[in-house]
């Protein structure tokens, strides 16, 4: 891993990290989409899509394109859902990354870098759950696809534990959505243990079973 360093963000990074999270995010959305078809009611839904038309009108050609509407409907909904929270975090933490993350306490922003480039992001902010004032949140974690399957997203979550291990907490939380596979298996292997799972607050997000799972890494305490 020496082709590897993490380091603290610098503002010559801004668009750089902006634009790695906005597509580490919205690349989701097919992996979301394709279980929302797996789902019984969906395919209810469109099952009743075809036959309106069918039994309305006796044609087949709307109902072949009322379902095709309806696929489209659905993926730019499941789409939404990514927009959404994308457009959320570019407008909040993300807008002032150094005043937000670099100039408060208890907060932080890492990179990975590759031969000079940014391949990979974390932050690290204090927990606003309920009983969890002496944790630290993992947050924003993104590798670039061409860097993937390297070992980086396990530095840049390793980075988070011992910033709060240095700073004395209790644990690392976080949350990911139920797309995001290939994170549950990294987060579970580095011993985060599934805590449980909410839906996002957007009327589409039960329609297509989107849920935020949360995840808990205890600290383990120090041997007198």
């Amino acid at each position: 891993m020496s082709d590897y360093i993490i380091r603290l963000y610098k503002d010559s990074d801004y668009e750089t990290v902006r634009d790695l999270f906005a597509q580490g995010t919205l690349e989701h959305t097919r992996i979301a989409f394709k279980h929302g078809l797996s789902l019984p009611h969906i395919w209810l839904l469109l099952l009743v899509v075809f036959l309106i038309p069918l039994l309305t009108f006796g044609s087949f050609a709307f109902s072949f394109i009322s379902v095709f509407i309806a696929f489209v409907v659905l993926w730019f909904g499941t789409r939404e859902l990514y927009d959404h929270y994308v457009r959320h975090a570019l407008s909040d933490d993300m807008l002032d990354i150094q005043k937000y993350y670099l100039q408060r306490d208890g907060y932080c922003f890492w990179v990975a870098e590759s031969s000079g480039e940014v391949v990979g992001m974390v932050v690290a902010l204090p927990s606003s759950h309920a009983g969890g004032e002496n944790h630290i949140e993992l947050r924003r974690m993104s590798v670039t696809k061409s860097h993937r399957g390297r070992g980086i997203a396990k530095l840049l979550c390793r980075a988070v534990i011992d910033f709060a291990r240095h700073r004395g907490c209790s644990a690392v939380i976080l949350e990911t959505t139920s797309s995001h596979q290939a994170a549950h298996g990294l987060y579970q292997s580095m011993g985060f243990k599934w805590q449980h799972s909410t839906f996002l607050k957007h009327p589409f997000a039960k329609l297509v079973d989107f849920k935020f799972l949360f995840y808990k890494y205890d600290i383990p305490a120090l041997k007198e």
